[in-house]
Formats: structure tokens, C-alpha cells, sequence
């Protein structure tokens, strides 16, 4: 749980020298953004994050079908729970679903997205 405590320091960091929270959008969530998404709970982040994993599951589910109106809804979902969480990168593959449903690197995109937040998120609070 000690790497929980990241996102609280990145935050007290980047307000303390007066700079944005850039540096923390280099990672699949930016814990900058969860923490202030969260007031600073911990907890909250922690049930936040594994919300946002199981939604984000779900997500990938949804798009297998080949309705491609079904394809773009649970695109559109995703990107707004991504957006929520600060997983930048699922939400920027998720629009590029939305924009063309059809377009399977688009789907394969938005997949390796959500698999290396997963992996990010296990990795904090092993």
C-alpha cells in the first residue's frame, strides 16, 4: 500500500512548486488527478480504481459485439470512466473507437490501454 501514497505526494509536489501535474499524465492513470478527484481519500481511490477496472472489463466485453451502435456506446462509457479516474490514455483510445467503430487497431488500442491500467492499478496496492 505504500505506492497508494504516490499520488498524494506527486500532488503536494507539483502544488507546492506552483507547476502543473503534467508529469503524472506519463503513467496509465495520472494519480494527480484521482487524488484531487478523491480529496485526498485514500480509501476512495482505492475503490475508485478497481470500480473503474471492472467497468473498464466490461467495456472491453461490450465492444466484441459487432453492432457497431453497441460498439460506440460502451466507447463512449468507457471514455467518461476513464476521464472520471484520470486513465488518459484508455479515454483518447476509447474516442478513437467512438470516432470509427469498425476500425479494429482502434479496438486493439483501446484494449492494450485498458490491460496496462489494469496492470498499473495491481501494481499500486499489491
Amino acid at each position: 500500500m505504500a505506492a497508494a501514497g504516490i499520488a498524494f505526494e506527486a500532488s503536494q509536489s507539483a502544488s507546492e512548486h506552483g507547476r502543473g501535474a503534467c508529469p503524472s499524465q506519463t503513467r496509465p492513470i495520472d494519480l494527480v488527478h484521482l487524488a484531487t478527484q478523491t480529496m485526498g481519500d485514500r480509501a476512495l481511490e482505492i475503490e475508485v480504481l478497481h470500480m473503474f477496472a471492472r467497468q473498464a472489463r466490461r467495456a472491453l466485453h461490450d465492444m466484441a459485439t459487432p453492432d457497431p451502435d453497441a460498439v460506440v456506446a460502451a466507447a463512449h462509457r468507457l471514455k467518461g470512466a476513464a476521464n472520471a479516474v484520470g486513465a488518459f490514455r484508455v479515454s483518447a483510445a476509447a474516442q478513437g473507437v467512438e470516432f470509427d467503430a469498425s476500425d479494429a487497431a482502434r479496438r486493439a488500442a483501446v484494449s492494450a490501454a485498458v490491460v496496462e491500467a489494469e496492470n498499473f492499478i495491481k501494481k499500486l496496492y499489491r
